[in-house]
Order: structure tokens, then sequence, then C-alpha cells
């Protein structure tokens, strides 16, 4: 069974850097098959003899910082809810950058029903909360967005996103892959 982990904040500037060959090395000595890693950003999918527990997730990111000194918050998801997250973007449109566009995925079994968008005016930024993730279409970019960081903080759960991008990356590997 694939598995995709999103790790948070790795490899953004100089903080927490990380290389994917340690990450898949790490992976692969926890017992997971198949670790590949997807860009240089801490995307690494593979596959496990099950579903993972919070406990296993636990133990991923408790080796990955025994093996690297990097202690990074991670989402990990099953490769069947990944692209059903993936694949609801209901922002996704034609016409839009695929780098523009975000999803934010929340830690496995912990869903972000009565999470409200922010108050605040978004402009021609688009943001919608659903169970499990958060959709964002950034017309200027990441580092503009109008969404108050206020509003990120009081997220109940871990939440890490990425860009279409990168997500249809994940998505293409996982299709190879015949999961």
């Amino acid at each position: 069974m694939d598995h995709v982990a999103l790790l948070r904040g790795v490899n953004v500037g100089t903080a927490k850097r990380l290389a994917m060959a340690d990450l898949r090395r790490v992976a692969a000595d926890l017992g997971h098959a198949r670790p590949e890693t997807v860009l240089n950003s801490g995307n690494l999918v593979f596959d496990s003899a099950s579903l993972l527990r919070s406990a296993d997730v636990r133990r991923l990111r408790d080796a990955i910082a025994a093996a690297t000194g990097v202690d990074a918050e991670l989402v990990v998801l099953d490769a069947e809810t990944f692209v059903r997250l993936v694949d609801a973007n209901p922002l996704r449109r034609d016409g839009r950058e695929p780098a523009r566009l975000s999803v934010g995925f929340a830690e496995a079994g912990a869903g972000l029903d009565g999470l409200a968008p922010p108050s605040a005016d978004l402009g021609d930024e688009e943001l919608v909360v659903a169970d499990g993730a958060v959709y964002q279409w950034l017309p200027h970019g990441v580092l503009a967005s109008r969404v108050p960081a206020g509003w990120w903080r009081a997220v109940p759960v871990t939440v890490t996103a990425r860009n279409d991008a990168t997500l249809r990356r994940i998505r293409a590997l996982l299709a190879r892959r015949g999961d």
C-alpha cells in the first residue's frame, strides 16, 4: 500500500536542510519498500504492508530526526486519500497556473470540518476549506497571500501545503507505481 509523506518546512531557505537520499534511506531502514522522493522539498512516496497509524507516523518522524538532525512535522496519507484530495480540488480551472494553486493537507484522520475560512478580505484570492484539505488560489503568489498568518496558526491540526505542479508530479509517480 503506497503512502505519501509530506514534510513541513524542509529545504525552504536555509533552515531544516534535508537530503532526499537520507529521507529515502530512513524510510527503507524502517522497512518501507520502494521509497522515492519528488523534488527536493520533503515529498516521499513509499510502500508499506499496511495502512500507517499515528504511532507509525511518529516513528517515521523520530527516525528522520535521529538520522538527520531535522525534526519536521509531517503529514502522511495513503495513496488513495492523497489522490482523492488532489482530484477534488474545487479551484483547479483551465488557465490557472499550477504553481499558484495550493493544497494544504491535514494530518491523516484529522478533519477540518467546522473550520471557517478567514473573515479577511481576500481580494482575488480564493480559499476553500474541505474535510482533509485547504484549497487556495494565490494569483499573486504565496508570499503575497492575504490570508492572515493568525488564521493558519489557529488551524487545530498539522497542515502542510504543496502547489498543484508538485502534486501533479507526485500523482504521476503514484500512477507509475501502479497503486
